[in-house]
C-alpha cells in the first residue's frame, strides 16, 4: 500500500465511506487497526445495513485488491469470523428493537412506571370535555 493515499479506503464508495467515517474508521491505517469484520459490525451495530460487498471490499483494501478479486477461501473465512463475531455478541439494530416493541415485548417494571405516570398530573382535569375549562383562561 507504500504511494496510495491512506486517506481514501479503496473500494469504498462514498456511502459506505460516510457509514466507516461515523464509527471511527477514516483511513486505511484505521481499517487495518480494527479490521474489516469489526469495521462491518461496527457499521451494522450503528444502525446502518451494509452489505456483505463492504466486507469484501474492506478486506480487498487491506489485500490492495479489488474487491472481487479475493478468493473465495478468503471471502468464506471473513464470513466465519463474521458469523462468530456477532453469534459472540449478537446485534440488535434500531429496526429489531423497533419490531420487538411493536410486537408487545413487555416493557421493564420501572420504565412502565415511569412512563405512565409522566404526563398523568399535567393533564389532570382537560380531558374528556368535562366541566373543566380553566385551561382556556390562560390562552385568552
Amino acid at each position: 500500500m507504500s504511494g496510495r493515499d491512506t486517506t481514501k479506503i479503496r473500494n469504498v464508495g462514498p456511502k459506505s465511506a460516510a457509514w466507516l467515517r461515523q464509527v471511527g474508521v477514516r483511513t486505511t491505517e484505521d481499517l487495518a487497526r480494527v479490521g474489516p469484520v469489526e469495521a462491518f459490525l461496527k457499521v451494522k451495530r450503528a444502525g446502518f445495513r451494509p452489505s456483505l460487498n463492504l466486507l469484501y471490499s474492506m478486506a480487498g483494501a487491506l489485500a490492495d485488491c479489488h474487491w472481487a478479486e479475493l478468493p473465495e477461501a478468503h471471502k468464506q473465512a471473513l464470513l466465519i469470523a463474521l458469523e462468530a463475531a456477532e453469534s459472540a455478541n449478537p446485534i440488535k439494530t434500531r429496526w429489531e428493537r423497533q419490531k420487538a416493541a411493536s410486537d408487545g415485548a413487555p416493557a421493564p417494571a420501572e420504565d412502565a412506571e415511569a412512563a405512565s405516570g409522566l404526563f398523568d398530573d399535567a393533564d389532570e382535569g382537560h380531558g374528556s370535555g368535562g366541566d373543566d375549562d380553566s385551561g382556556l383562561s390562560r390562552f385568552e
